[in-house]
């Protein structure tokens, strides 16, 4: 068996390097485009009207469709997910014979270059802005309605008082979970080495299978993945030391 062999880490260090830059690029994209998703669907399960057509357009067209996707998406597990998008939906939309969005030899250079990192991207930003969107809720939540009335009653609009009183206090609290969700998405991007996109995960299997040794490239990626979510983590207590002085004057 021997010891841990580093010539193995530094035969293939580019490979690590190119599968640690992947896995970058996935998670903020991920981590942007869940949020942003997360953000448009937890104000959306809060919206409502008190009065007529707009109280059940809201409520059927709205507030239902979002749970309906919240629920879906975070009783079902993330692989599956992944697999779904990349064998079933990405071939519908993107497809050289007829797709619905892109056909013909376009489609077809798209799929080989870039088909598991878009699957990847979209499958996790979907997931996340499922988790995130519960994560909105109920920072918005947790404000006191008592300051949205009275932004109202000054004439400001729904989004205006969403905007300028209630996000950005909420956002103090939602900091956290925030930074959490972040660090699984790094972790989560793990998956995407089922369907071939070239990040940390799929760069030791490669390893492994070329040596058959496991230690090496496992423990070097997990190392890889520790660094990441300890950078991420001390960011995130960053903002929380910086957006937290205001609670604190209070």
């Amino acid at each position: 068996m021997g010891g841990f062999q580093w010539n193995i880490i530094s035969e293939y260090m580019p490979l690590f390097v190119e599968g640690t830059l992947m896995t970058l690029k996935c998670t903020v994209i991920c981590v942007i485009a869940g949020t942003l998703l997360g953000l448009v669907l937890g104000v959306g399960r809060l919206a409502e009207a008190r009065h007529g057509f707009y109280k059940y357009f809201l409520r059927y067209a709205v507030q239902y469709p979002v749970r309906f996707y919240v629920s879906f998406f975070r009783g079902t597990p993330l692989f599956v997910q992944i697999l779904l998008i990349h064998f079933a939906l990405m071939p519908l939309l993107i497809n050289p014979s007829g797709g619905l969005l892109i056909s013909g030899d376009f489609a077809r250079e798209i799929r080989s270059q870039y088909g598991a990192f878009m699957s990847a991207v979209l499958a996790i930003s979907l997931n996340a802005g499922a988790y995130v969107s519960e994560i909105f809720r109920a920072g918005i939540q947790s404000i006191d309605r008592g300051q949205a009335e009275a932004a109202r009653s000054l004439g400001m609009t729904y989004m205006q008082t969403l905007r300028k009183v209630v996000l950005p206090q909420a956002f103090r609290r939602m900091l956290p979970p925030l930074g959490n969700n972040a660090i699984a998405i790094v972790k989560d991007s793990s998956l995407a080495s089922a369907i071939g996109l070239a990040e940390l995960a799929y760069a030791a299997r490669t390893v492994s299978g070329a040596y058959a040794r496991y230690w090496e490239p496992y423990l070097t990626i997990s190392l890889i993945y520790w660094a990441i979510t300890l950078v991420l983590s001390a960011f995130v207590q960053h903002l929380e030391t910086r957006y937290g002085k205001g609670d604190r004057r209070q």
